[in-house]
């Protein structure tokens, strides 16, 4: 795992404006019914990382203004509550990421959620540069910081290690100090797996 100084990364120099995937009126990016880009970069490097092939900025295929028109599109159905920016690395791929959070913005107004996964903290990203900032301002939800292999969790919602946080991004930045969400609601206790043996 590595840790850049304020705006020693940067999409300009970073990004190839590639997608790692897309994935369509999923359940587990977040609240409600969501539709997930997965965004392709990553130099993070998290030991434990749960999808290394998207670390590589060249994965997957091209961003299009087509797959943009089909996010919109799947995005408009009333069931959907918002999309899923996660990678890869989002805020090393602002070229991408805004494209799209600008086009729901003009699309949906507020009626639709942004949430997006992260390996900078929250307040890291207030120290960087100019394309993370907007990006930061627009969406409403971040889970953020690095997987720390030591630290996982299988009982957290919607994370893998103790030391990531779900943010509430306005009210955090007009309070100027970190709100969590608060529909944060963590498993209290594991449920042991059913023994294939029981079944039979």
């Amino acid at each position: 795992m590595r840790n850049p100084k304020p705006k020693e990364w940067l999409a300009s120099d970073l990004s190839q404006n590639y997608i790692a995937d897309y994935k369509s009126f999923n359940f587990v990016d977040g609240e409600g019914v969501r539709n997930s880009l997965y965004l392709s970069g990553c130099p993070f490097a998290c030991e434990g990382c749960f999808n290394v092939a998207a670390q590589n900025f060249r994965y997957g295929k091209p961003y299009t203004k087509e797959l943009e028109d089909q996010i919109i599109a799947d995005t408009s159905h009333d069931y959907v509550q918002g999309i899923t920016l996660l990678g890869g690395e989002p805020f090393l791929n602002t070229q991408v990421a805004l494209s799209l959070v600008n086009r729901m913005k003009e699309e949906f107004g507020d009626d639709k959620d942004i949430w997006s996964w992260s390996g900078y903290t929250f307040e890291e990203l207030l120290l960087e540069s100019d394309d993370k900032l907007e990006l930061l301002n627009k969406i409403d939800v971040l889970v953020d910081g690095r997987f720390m292999e030591d630290q996982k969790n299988l009982m957290l919602q919607f994370r893998g290690s103790s030391n990531q946080r779900i943010i509430d991004v306005k009210k955090s930045l007009a309070e100027g100090r970190v709100v969590l969400w608060e529909k944060l609601h963590d498993s209290k206790k594991a449920f042991e797996q059913i023994k294939k043996s029981e079944l039979i």
